[in-house]
């Protein structure tokens, strides 16, 4: 009878606490994704702008210098124009509402799956699906097919996850292999390929579009969403240690990311993740609000910027996420992860009330410049919420994050939006000033957590000091 072969030695585990960091890094991943999702949205929101103009008469020619008729109320006044302009409005909005419900199911659904599988295949599916979208608009751009199909592509990308799908992929693959230590720098690192990307997507995909209209940017965006897909495929080594066959459709996923709130592995962390949660969104919803409105701000009396420098002010407020991340990790020689947080807090909403009374374009560079420190929070809360789950929990815990980021972005929208033209008659700065004052809760939120973290700390060795030891 032959011998069986004995199996090979089972690697042991990693000790606790310590990662294997000789893994491909997964930023360029989210680079690529990042300068896709920013080559697109823009563009196909001027795509949109264009076609249905001209299918309704309105032609745009005339307002190619974006200083002529500042203060003036005459082109805003246009029937026409506005009819073009609710147009535009109401399909971004159905396109953002389709992908963003579509995507909620699914996130929550792949997100909790791949602490079973994997991360890889939570990141190839998106990938593939952002690739397959820009696919889509690159046939109704050559075809001239209904605008319509800008949905369904939407759609389709929803299903796979979309870009929400990747940054949970991403986020949790580097809490996979970061040490506890390391790990909100890490996160930090993450954050800066947002900004890097999407600076990059702001000044180039403008200027190409002017040389050159919208097929050439786009197929830029298509290559970057398959680059992504297949450095994912390819490239990128799995993370979790182990993995275990899981069934896809299945309620058991969407389970597992309710016990995070509900039943959570300590009693405290219940509701830590609820509060840095809330902190998380309102930090987030001032930021994507402020962002919607610079623009409309830069442009109108008495600031009347041109393309120019609103081209600058762009890249002035992604240069934020770098020099955050520069700020971050001096302050962390010296502080702790919470109070580098409040100093970016406070650098935001400095930055914020000093825009809201800019009348010049000097004070209003100064307002960018004091928004250095503004991207510090969320790299800390981010890194925090990992903290507070176990191993087999990060990509439950990002994907729930990833939800949250995204109705951000519809609040947002919702709120800033509607607030701008409602207070332009008597302070056309307010939003900024109504977000400075809404970042004043988080801060609130995590300086309280952290007195109580250290209060608790302190009680805890108190009693151990005064416990009597055993000879």
């Amino acid at each position: 009878m032959a011998a069986v072969a004995a199996p090979p030695p089972a690697e042991p585990p990693a000790p606790p606490g310590r990662r294997r960091l000789s893994l491909p890094a997964v930023e360029p991943l989210l680079f690529l994704a990042t300068l896709s999702l920013g080559l697109q949205g823009p563009l196909a929101t001027q795509y949109l702008w264009d076609r249905l103009g001209a299918e309704h008469g309105y032609s745009n020619s005339n307002s190619t210098d974006s200083s002529s008729g500042c203060g003036d109320g005459n082109a805003t006044a246009d029937p026409l124009r506005q009819e073009v302009e609710a147009l535009v409005s109401h399909w971004n909005l159905y396109i953002n509402l389709g992908g963003f419900f579509v995507s909620l199911f699914s996130v929550t659904l792949l997100g909790a799956w791949s602490d079973s599988v994997g991360r890889r295949p939570a990141l190839i599916l998106p990938a593939a699906g952002m690739a397959l979208q820009t696919a889509i608009y690159l046939l109704v751009m050559y075809l001239e097919l209904h605008v319509a199909f800008f949905l369904l592509g939407r759609i389709l990308s929803g299903l796979t996850g979309d870009y929400n799908l990747i940054l949970a992929g991403c986020f949790s693959y580097v809490a996979d292999t970061s040490e506890r230590r390391a790990r909100t720098f890490r996160v930090a690192i993450l954050e800066a390929c947002l900004g890097t990307a999407g600076m990059v997507a702001s000044i180039g995909g403008g200027q190409w579009r002017k040389a050159q209209g919208y097929i050439n940017p786009f197929w830029l965006a298509f290559a970057a969403s398959l680059a992504a897909t297949l450095y994912a495929a390819f490239f990128l080594r799995e993370s979790v240690k182990q993995k275990r066959e899981a069934k896809l459709f299945t309620l058991s996923h969407y389970k597992a990311v309710f016990r995070l709130y509900t039943a959570p592995e300590q009693p405290s962390s219940r509701w830590k993740l609820a509060l840095y949660s809330l902190a998380f969104f309102l930090i987030v919803t001032v930021h994507f609000g402020a962002k919607d409105i610079y623009v409309l701000y830069e442009l109108g009396f008495p600031l009347c910027w041109a393309s120019d420098l609103i081209g600058y002010g762009s890249a002035a407020s992604y240069l934020a996420y770098l020099s955050s991340l520069a700020g971050l990790r001096l302050l962390q020689l010296c502080l702790e992860d919470t109070w580098v947080a409040e100093i970016g807090l406070l650098s935001n909403i400095a930055g914020l009330v000093v825009m809201s009374l800019a009348t010049t374009t000097p004070l209003m560079f100064t307002g960018y410049g004091i928004l250095f420190l503004s991207m510090a929070a969320t790299p800390v809360i981010r890194s925090k919420l990992s903290k507070l789950v176990s191993e087999t929990e990060q990509g439950a815990l990002f994907a729930s994050v990833a939800c949250v980021e995204g109705l951000c972005s519809l609040v947002s929208t919702g709120v800033f939006n509607s607030l701008y033209p409602a207070t332009l008659h008597f302070m056309r700065g307010f939003p900024f000033l109504f977000g400075a004052i809404i970042l004043l809760i988080p801060a609130a939120i995590l300086g309280w957590i952290q007195i109580w973290d250290s209060k608790h700390d302190y009680n805890h060795f108190q009693e151990a000091s005064l416990t009597p030891t055993k000879d």
